[in-house]
């Protein structure tokens, strides 16, 4: 019995000994076209109506897009009308060329030339598809045939170009299926139409390399385009540009790759919206562009609200963990991995602005992309002390000290734990509250009283334990120090203090103070308590019976 695998087979490689590509490094951000509002938008169940698609348009402006493929005119009158709603609202920025796609029809080539009228400047961007499969299957024509094909939609454009005299036209040509056609072919199907619309350096043509299905790895695809590259005649009159989709799941590499081999542009949607698996993510290639420290060109300095406009025009939503956007990229729940970030987190205050960034699991600053630090940290059955510590320090002010956070680590995995799933700072506080600050078993503090006399403190003090109230006194060479003195000569339990530190919550009146104190029972068993007020003094008296409590 045959085996499913043997109906398929690998695709042929490009005979490129000497390729260069491998040892080149990208330095420079490319030319940028966005095609969310044409091969974005054709493959939504539910199409983007005329004012989604002008919400869009505007947020690919803020984006920074000075290419936008706007739709393909002469399919649909919808289409058409939003191409004219944009041209004649005059709502196209002077430094933003609206792009069109259109078919070799001469009826589709005249409806898209009427679409453009008073653009100021456009890109026609005609295609037709060359792999053998296409042209054996869908066309039934030779090569010659598909070579007419593009040579006369080419020459019917230039002629009808005249209709456009106001506006500044580039023309581009896509032999669609790129990917899966013989690379010579390929190459004389782009000469002769660059022979028929007679490009020049500086007004160059657009030969754009889409690989329309991901029929190899992406080493194969960056040798189509280097090949390409060093064979076409006259290399300097056409700005060659890739368009990737992600069917194998590479389109981001082949995308990088295809720089690498010698192209000039790049064509993509956000967040990688389209048929099938998508087009190529263009944010994600930009951003990995800025983590090397190339500027990219683009502005995605709120990337929150750019994935916000995206959700509400398409109708998608953002996948928690896509690269850079998603909701989860950005946290880290394991313990080790939480406790890189925030030491690293820490350095990085001390020396940011003089070194380049360094923090293990981040890729890059997230607030370069409009997010916080404190996203990075959330804490689940899997965390440990660091991150429960970072997020009780980034919410609420609270610096455990690091002894003391190894005892509470364990305490909040372990409810974490129960309750299965991931915790929120607030729950964290709660739960830090109910251990130690909320402890009223078996010992409550109702008064406390010193005063200093030549460098000794005196204290007084009334504290209840299973209803009987105890009332105590002691001398010590500060409160706590006399308030322990003072336990002891009671008996209510023999322990010395072994640690102790303070710090402010909050600012002005309202301001209170947190204790945290360590103490240590003959047997050698350490505890450590805590203790809120408005006065110091207090909160570290709260926190000796607080670690009293606990032990």
């Amino acid at each position: 019995m045959k085996s499913p695998v043997d109906k398929y087979r690998s695709f042929p490689t490009i005979h490129l000994p000497d390729r260069q590509w491998p040892n080149r490094t990208l330095e420079k951000a490319p030319q940028w076209c966005s095609v969310d509002l044409r091969d974005g938008n054709q493959a939504l169940a539910q199409p983007m109506n005329v004012s989604q698609k002008l919400e869009m348009f505007d947020g690919l402006v803020r984006c920074g897009f000075k290419e936008i493929e706007v739709g393909f005119p002469a399919a649909s009158n919808t289409e058409f009308e939003f191409v004219r709603r944009l041209i004649e609202d005059e709502r196209i920025p002077d430094d933003v060329t609206i792009q069109v796609l259109v078919q070799a029809r001469e009826d589709l080539i005249d409806r898209t030339m009427q679409a453009l009228v008073g653009a100021k400047r456009a890109i026609i961007h005609l295609y037709n598809s060359t792999s053998p499969a296409q042209r054996r299957v869908v066309f039934c024509l030779e090569k010659a045939d598909i070579l007419n094909m593009a040579t006369r939609g080419t020459q019917l454009i230039k002629e009808k170009s005249i209709l456009l005299a106001d506006t500044e036209v580039t023309f581009e040509y896509s032999p669609e299926s790129f990917s899966a056609t013989e690379v010579e072919f390929s190459l004389e199907i782009c000469e002769a139409v660059m022979d028929v619309w007679g490009p020049t350096p500086e007004s160059p043509i657009i030969l754009n390399l889409p690989e329309t299905v991901e029929v190899a790895m992406p080493n194969v695809y960056a040798d189509q385009i280097e090949w390409f590259c060093r064979n076409l005649k006259r290399r300097d009159c056409a700005v060659i540009s890739v368009h990737t989709h992600n069917d194998r799941g590479t389109g981001v590499a082949a995308t990088e790759l295809g720089l690498l081999a010698g192209a000039d542009r790049v064509e993509g949607t956000l967040f990688g919206n389209g048929e099938r698996t998508g087009n190529l993510d263009i944010i994600t290639v930009a951003l990995n562009l800025h983590m090397h420290g190339i500027e990219c060109g683009l502005d995605f300095a709120d990337l929150s609200g750019v994935e916000e406009v995206y959700e509400r025009c398409t109708g998608m939503s953002v996948d928690p963990r896509h690269p850079y956007a998603g909701e989860l990229v950005f946290t880290a729940f394991s313990g080790s991995h939480q406790d890189a970030i925030k030491k690293a987190l820490a350095e990085w205050k001390t020396r940011e602005g003089k070194a380049h960034w360094d923090v293990p699991y981040l890729a890059i600053d997230p607030h370069d992309i409009g997010r916080t630090y404190s996203e990075v940290i959330r804490v689940n059955s899997q965390s440990g002390k660091g991150g429960v510590a970072y997020l009780l320090e980034s919410k609420f002010g609270i610096e455990l000290p690091k002894e003391m956070q190894r005892e509470f680590g364990p305490i909040a995995n372990d409810a974490v734990d129960g309750l299965g799933r991931e915790v929120s700072a607030e729950e964290l506080k709660s739960l830090f509250w109910r251990e130690y600050i909320e402890r009223q078993e078996p010992y409550v503090l109702k008064h406390f009283h010193s005063d200093d006399n030549d460098g000794v403190a005196h204290c007084q003090a009334r504290i209840v334990h299973s209803n009987q109230q105890l009332d105590i006194a002691g001398t010590g060479n500060g409160p706590i120090a006399a308030f322990v003195r003072a336990l002891q000569s009671a008996e209510v339990q023999d322990f010395e203090v072994c640690d102790y530190r303070e710090q402010a919550m909050g600012r002005g009146v309202e301001a209170s103070a947190i204790a945290y104190i360590c103490i240590r029972t003959p047997d050698g068993r350490t505890r450590w308590g805590a203790g809120v007020d408005t006065s110091i003094e207090l909160a570290s008296i709260k926190a000796v019976l607080s670690a009293l409590n606990r032990s």
